[in-house]
């Protein structure tokens, strides 16, 4: 998936002679109103088309997945994202072109896009098999990767910064999705209209103010995130592997996910535009990988470095029953569920090992202020740990140091960035991932309802929105790297027909973009 996507990417960037950067301005002032008309064919404006799509893209993807990029693959990875975003203008622009030439209308006046359409009026009716193939993909990944994930991502951050069971959480996020969803796609893009600037505006804000503290490490984080993208070296912890195709991989990786290039999904929210020419969708679509990738996750990016975050233990109120808690036997062997105990002396483990995303966790204190050591034993099956001198009281939290990972590490860096001016700055990436999943995942609930309206009829659509709400509420609940395993498995499967469609109707696009751009008035 990633060569093909890249493949792309660079043929259709020198195809339209770098279109992202030559009609960059020109999309500014389609996104400003300027050719605005309301008595055109769409169901939304320009502006709230970007919102909707910019929900579902600026999401966990900027908070989360920056984070699990650096994790695994150190800030050379940050480079590798910056290259899909580049590519990715040019992909945007490529597929919501041609998802308004072969959007249609629907017989209540509303208007259907996206890849099943311009692959099955594209190419054919011979080939609407690789149509259904796309939709039924994209129902599933909308379950997923559009929902799941930011189900999981708000639930595991709130259990982490307040001790909230993922229980409530999901069942509070799905209610908050469900009253906006109910409404379709003009009540989605109303809300999305005005939630998206204001929460991204909030959040980069935060980040600019952190990197004004730490200029002094600015440039040498810059210098360092593009020396280990192609010689990168693992940190003090083992943070980042130092192995470049891991570096290379989990960028790419992140930077396809968060700004969804060639993946289908943005055609569908932009075919519903209020325009007469396709090319303006085009050139407002190719803004979204510019602000999702190269300004919001550079911003994540930068706070995470500059701060050292990256790389350091950080204190953590650590819930036992934590589904990323792993426990290892004196062999070295994962544990069964006979093993039942490891006993903490002076806060450290003596008979077994404690990890926490994959990393061990550092010493164990009893109390928040981390000045008294922990003594006493962790019942792994229980999930509680029993202090000696707490008169053998349970409780399933202790004090400890710990490796973060995905939005509890840009928290960290937030908290860690802010605190020369106030406490509590992880507060603010604790909002923008509520914020971020709530929008994201209203905006994927409408691709995937074009999806099965594609394959059943209108009909489909309220049987699929109850079980979009149920699968929300269980992507709180599954493990991390579960729902984000499967969620990029499915985001793959509905990218390949896409790019099949992109590659065959390159020349479509082509000839649109001449047409529009050789008229003088534009």
């Amino acid at each position: 998936m990633v060569i093909a996507l890249l493949s792309f990417g660079l043929f259709i960037t020198i195809r339209l002679g770098f279109i992202q950067v030559r009609k960059f301005r020109h999309g500014l002032r389609v996104l400003s109103g300027r050719y605005h008309d309301p008595n055109d064919t769409g169901d939304v404006n320009h502006f709230q088309a970007l919102s909707t799509a910019l929900s579902a893209t600026v999401g966990i993807g900027n908070i989360a997945g920056v984070a699990l990029a650096i994790h695994f693959g150190g800030p050379g990875a940050l480079f590798w994202m910056w290259l899909t975003a580049v590519f990715g203008m040019a992909i945007k622009y490529a597929e919501c072109t041609l998802g308004t030439i072969y959007r249609r209308t629907n017989p209540d006046g509303s208007v259907s896009g996206g890849p099943m359409y311009y692959i099955e009026r594209g190419l054919g009716k011979k080939w609407k098999w690789l149509a259904v193939c796309f939709a039924t993909f994209a129902v599933i990944c909308s379950f997923l990767t559009g929902n799941g994930v930011q189900a999981n991502t708000v639930a595991d951050t709130m259990d982490s910064a307040f001790g909230i069971p993922k229980v409530f959480t999901g069942l509070f996020t799905a209610t908050m999705v469900g009253l906006v969803i109910i409404g379709g796609i003009k009540r989605i893009g109303t809300v999305t209209a005005r939630l998206v600037p204001v929460m991204a505006l909030l959040y980069i804000m935060g980040a600019i103010i952190i990197l004004i503290i730490h200029h002094a490490q600015l440039i040498p984080s810059i210098v360092l995130i593009f020396t280990s993208a192609f010689s990168p070296e693992a940190g003090a912890f083992g943070i980042g592997s130092g192995a470049f195709m891991m570096t290379f991989v989990w960028g790419i990786r992140r930077g396809l996910f968060s700004n969804e290039a060639g993946q289908g999904s943005a055609p569908i929210a932009h075919s519903a535009s209020k325009t007469d020419q396709p090319v303006r969708v085009g050139v407002v679509a190719l803004m979204e990988p510019f602000i999702d990738t190269l300004v919001i996750c550079t911003m994540t990016g930068l706070v995470i470095i500059t701060t050292g975050s990256w790389d350091s233990h950080h204190p953590a109120h650590l819930n036992l029953n934590h589904q990323e808690i792993t426990y290892i036997n004196p062999d070295d062997q994962d544990t069964e569920p006979e093993y039942l105990e490891i006993t903490i002396e002076s806060g450290l483990p003596v008979d077994g090992e404690m990890h926490y995303y994959g990393f061990p966790v550092d010493t164990i204190f009893t109390d928040e202020s981390r000045t008294r050591l922990f003594y006493g034993r962790i019942e792994v099956q229980e999930g509680i740990a029993v202090a000696y001198d707490a008169d053998d009281v349970p409780q399933s939290h202790v004090h400890s140091g710990v490796i973060e990972n995905g939005a509890p590490l840009t928290a960290a860096a937030f908290e860690r960035g802010l605190a020369p001016l106030f406490p509590g700055g992880q507060y603010l990436v604790t909002l923008a991932v509520l914020l971020f999943a709530i929008s994201t995942s209203i905006s994927w609930s409408y691709y995937g309802d074009r999806s099965i309206q594609y394959l059943f009829g209108d009909r489909s659509i309220f049987y699929y929105r109850v079980m979009y709400l149920i699968m929300h509420f269980a992507g709180a609940m599954v493990t991390l790297g579960l729902v984000w395993t499967f969620g990029d498995i499915m985001l793959g499967l509905m990218t390949f027909p896409n790019l099949i469609a992109l590659f065959a109707l390159s020349g479509v696009v082509y000839k649109a973009t001449k047409t529009y751009f050789d008229n003088p008035e534009m």
